[in-house]
């Protein structure tokens, strides 16, 4: 079984979430740049690359910066499952996919998890995900 987290695209991570946890309650769990997670040096190494927060009790929310395409704001929420292990995560991707079009294969990645990336073919942006450790 996988868990779902809505993961929302923005111009500013880092203020939406502050807004997030002022208007709601909550706090920013974690938060990292692309430079803390892969080290990166060029204009965009400040940019949040993850960033994880509890809103409204215990309700997760992900956050990243827009990074890569053009941005419409409230346009870019993506749902993020994670998953115990990497066969369910593969299998998920695979089903997820057929129709739709792969961003970023599903595969092991330099800041540490099994990720993958797509957009199904409604449209629906789907992050999946597990820990190294979780694997078969």
């Amino acid at each position: 079984m996988g868990k779902l987290t809505p993961y929302i695209i923005s111009e500013n991570a880092r203020s939406q979430a502050e807004f997030y946890i002022q208007t709601l309650g909550g706090e920013i769990l974690s938060l990292m740049t692309h430079e803390q997670s892969m080290g990166a040096q060029h204009e965009s190494k400040d940019k949040v690359m993850h960033l994880s927060m509890v809103v409204s009790g215990e309700n997760s929310i992900f956050m990243a910066d827009v990074f890569d395409e053009p941005f419409t704001n409230g346009s870019s929420v993506s749902l993020s499952i994670a998953y115990s292990t990497e066969s369910e995560a593969s299998e998920a991707f695979v089903k997820l996919a057929a129709g739709g079009k792969v961003k970023y294969p599903i595969e092991m990645q330099p800041f540490g998890l099994f990720f993958g990336e797509l957009t199904d073919k409604y449209g629906v942006r789907w992050m999946i995900t597990t820990e190294p450790k979780a694997n078969e």
